[in-house]
């Protein structure tokens, strides 16, 4: 017969290792998944290789294992007008940190949106900084808002800084109050002020997207933090 004192002391035993693995699986959840408040307030919109919980679109864009997100056309989509193709991001935003990397095809033709005001309508109602492979301008040919890093509508970069196509390109882009500056791969393109009457009259806050224009892109590392 087994006395009380030698099961009482295994049932002991058995509650300290049960407790001892749920403090391990705790700790090893926490280091895998660390919150935006650790990471400087950053959060990685493609989480887990994961576009559904950070966005929304009827385009055809996909990840892969390496995190990349591709938008492959599907046979007879064209233009830009396909506004429910766009990669939307769920929540919206009016201050904010934000960077990816984006490559294109040769002719490749983007853009990043921001404080749109209704997704039906982004060219009126929101701001677009243009990506484009504008690499193989002529150093003489005049820059518009329709090369990489200009602000759409009617306001250029100050210099040609992207890559050829078929390479990758960093964006940074801050917006804060009426600030904005955007950096492409490192260099500082456009900084001005959201008073400019431009842009004035868009909304200053909104939803945040990446347009389809019916052509091959490709996006990796993208995050944000608001500010």
């Amino acid at each position: 017969m087994i006395d009380n004192g030698f099961r009482g002391g295994v049932y002991h035993r058995f509650i300290q290792l049960l407790t001892a693995a749920c403090l391990i699986v705790a700790w090893m959840s926490t280091a895998q998944a660390p919150c935006a408040e650790e990471n400087g307030g950053w959060v990685n919109l493609l989480e887990g290789n994961d576009l559904s919980k950070h966005w929304t679109t009827e385009g055809n864009w996909s990840i892969n294992e390496d995190g990349v997100v591709t938008l492959e056309p599907r046979p007879g989509e064209k233009g830009w007008s396909r506004f429910n193709a766009y990669l939307w991001l769920k929540t919206e935003y009016k201050d904010f940190e934000f960077e990816f990397d984006y490559m294109v095809q040769p002719r490749g033709n983007s853009g990043f949106y921001f404080h749109v005001g209704d997704k039906n309508s982004p060219v009126a109602n929101g701001i677009e900084v243009q990506i484009y492979d504008s690499h193989g301008k002529g150093a003489a040919k005049k820059l518009t808002d329709h090369d990489s890093g200009g602000i759409i509508p009617g306001i250029p970069p100050s210099k040609n800084a992207a890559k050829p196509a078929g390479q990758w390109n960093h964006f940074h882009i801050i917006c804060s109050g009426k600030n904005l500056t955007v950096k492409l791969n490192a260099q500082v393109v456009n900084k001005m002020s959201l008073d400019n009457p431009k842009v004035k009259n868009r909304p200053d806050s909104g939803f945040i997207g990446f347009q389809d224009h019916a052509l091959p892109l490709a996006l990796r590392n993208i995050r944000i933090r608001k500010l």
